[in-house]
């Protein structure tokens, strides 16, 4: 069983952190990992909380250019592959999410798990992401993943962890059309996370939300 020390040095070998910055922010108008909330930029801010999880921190996007500058020294970015073909152009955050564990694949050591964010999260707090962390040696040999669960019931899929593993059944999923990360969850071995503050998965799609976000920081 490895270490519960969740400390960067103990868990660059079994741990990475994967943020999703590939929505095309059509309900925000403009890209919203570049909004700033409390003067920093959504995905920076999303980057800064992971690099204190884990120091092996991967950002996938279609628009590498357009991130380097903000997302901080020790971030890998990934170019996310697009498809011409307008029915598959926006293929959505699971099929990200599976170019980004093809992509883990290829680094030693590999890791075991991986920590899957949203760039949208304002309100991540390192603090309960490493008491997650702790967990994760725990978890039923089995699991696939460990995720926290909205109010309404579904599974929180953007924030949470997951074996690398799981590649193999998303190789299968997404050929056939999957493009649910619900339809998909339902079909594996989950474990929930307790919640604490459920303010922090708070995301922000539209310009009211951003304004909600600052509003917040400033009570």
């Amino acid at each position: 069983m490895r270490s519960n020390d969740s400390s960067p040095e103990a868990t660059r070998t079994w741990l990475s952190a994967l943020i999703l910055a590939g929505g095309q922010s059509s309900r925000m108008g403009q890209d919203k990992a570049l909004l700033q909330v409390g003067q920093v930029p959504m995905l920076q801010h999303v980057c800064q909380v992971a690099q204190q999880c884990t120091d092996a921190v991967y950002v996938i996007t279609p628009w590498v250019d357009r991130y380097r500058a903000i997302v901080g020294d020790g971030i890998e970015l990934i170019e996310e592959q697009t498809s011409s073909d307008p029915l598959f152009a926006q293929h959505g955050p699971l099929v990200g999410f599976a170019q980004g564990l093809t992509h883990l694949q290829t680094v030693q050591p590999r890791s075991e798990w991986v920590l899957l964010l949203a760039c949208d999260l304002p309100y991540l707090q390192p603090e309960i992401l490493q008491d997650w962390i702790a967990q994760l040696p725990l978890a039923n040999a089995d699991t696939i993943a460990l995720l926290p669960r909205h109010p309404n019931g579904w599974w929180e899929a953007l924030c949470g962890f997951y074996r690398c593993r799981c590649l193999e059944s998303l190789e299968a999923f997404i050929p056939e059309g999957g493009r649910s990360f619900q339809r998909w969850l339902s079909h594996q071995s989950v474990q929930e996370l307790s919640l604490p503050e459920p303010q922090m998965l708070f995301n922000c799609n539209t310009p009211e939300d951003v304004k909600k976000a600052e509003a917040q920081r400033m009570n």
